[in-house]
């Protein structure tokens, strides 16, 4: 059974920095597309950032530069770094795998909120 665990979310000021885990169990982080998702209230879910197999990395052009994905094969966990956060930002963070580099798999994790605000 695949479960994915997010951490991490929390309130932040505009400028500031948070780091989401996501670990993953069930699945092996290095042997799989794994990617973070966003959805703010009344908007669809949208990917954030993805990391391939192979380690190539894509980001939403939105995020690209401040946010870096990342993953840690002895912990089997995956990160989003997010620096100089903005108050679009703000939305619930899930952790997806089972995919691949161009589509979302079907494992999902509960979400973590993310709050940009002053």
């Amino acid at each position: 059974q695949v479960q994915l665990v997010e951490s991490g979310g929390g309130l932040v000021q505009p400028g500031g920095s948070l780091r989401l885990s996501c670990a993953a169990s069930g699945i092996i982080v290095s042997r799989s597309a794994m990617g973070w998702y966003r959805q703010a209230p009344g908007k669809q879910r949208d990917l954030v950032a993805i990391i391939a197999i192979n380690g190539i990395t894509n980001y939403a052009a939105s995020v690209k530069g401040r946010f870096t994905i990342s993953r840690e094969n002895a912990k089997n966990t995956v990160y989003l770094q997010m620096n100089s956060l903005l108050p679009e930002d703000t939305a619930v963070y899930y952790c997806n795998a089972g995919g691949t580099y161009y589509t979302a798999g079907i494992y999902w994790g509960q979400g973590t909120q993310v709050t940009v605000s002053s």
